[in-house]
């Protein structure tokens, strides 16, 4: 085991109700009258990449009713400004282990990564809401979806992630929340394991998981072999 590489929205933080918070906000700002409750945002986050659920999620109104790409874009960079402003008001911290995994895992050589479709300013709002201390000593390589032409499922951020370490895909380890981001790290060849967040799929298999774990706290650490052996 040379690095540990994880997923940012729901594997990091519990930010799916959070960013749906922030949508509803921009929209309001924006005078539209779209509304995602819980159910329905749980059904597009099936769809990686804020502005791309956006674009689906309005597929499905009257042609009449759906926005350009550039008012859509001037929709998500309102809610992108949401978003920061609530996770810099303290609205969320990271979920329970994942500090000590990070921190234990830079104290024992291995490399940390991330990969995540959200954009790399979503990516910072959160980094400086919630993570204990600077990027840049906690992690070796951040690939957010600023970064790569297809997001996950597809496996490119996961690929970009390995050249960047210089690693071969069974020497890292990835830690996802959802069916779309566990598809992309076996898609990579990249061993994988799973902590269902809250707003997760409900009853979904994974079958080529190391472990699917309730969280990343302590005690659960030997189900995917961390510590690793001498």
């Amino acid at each position: 085991m040379k690095a540990l590489i994880f997923d940012v929205d729901g594997t990091l933080a519990e930010t799916e109700d959070l960013h749906r918070q922030a949508f509803n906000a921009a929209f309001a700002e924006a005078g539209l009258d779209w509304h995602w409750d819980d159910a329905l945002n749980r059904e597009l986050l099936a769809v990686s990449g804020g502005i791309e659920r956006m674009g689906f999620f309005q597929e499905s109104l009257p042609e009449a009713a759906r926005l350009g790409a550039t008012a859509l874009g001037r929709v998500y960079e309102g809610k992108r400004g949401h978003y920061a402003r609530m996770l810099a008001g303290g609205a969320l911290g990271l979920r329970p282990g994942v500090a000590d995994l990070i921190r234990a895992a830079r104290d024992a050589g291995i490399g940390r990564a991330v990969v995540t479709a959200a954009s790399a300013e979503s990516f910072n709002a959160l980094a400086q809401g919630c993570l204990p201390g600077p990027v840049s000593g906690l992690f070796d390589l951040v690939i957010t979806g600023s970064d790569v032409s297809a997001k996950k499922p597809d496996p490119e951020g996961y690929r970009l992630a390995l050249a960047g370490l210089g690693i071969a895909a069974e020497e890292a380890l990835v830690f996802e929340d959802s069916p779309v981001g566990y598809a992309a790290a076996v898609a990579a060849g990249i061993p994988v394991v799973v902590t269902p967040s809250a707003h997760s799929p409900q009853g979904m298999a994974y079958p080529a998981a190391v472990a699917v774990l309730p969280s990343l706290e302590r005690d659960h650490w030997p189900s995917f072999g961390f510590p690793p052996a001498d």
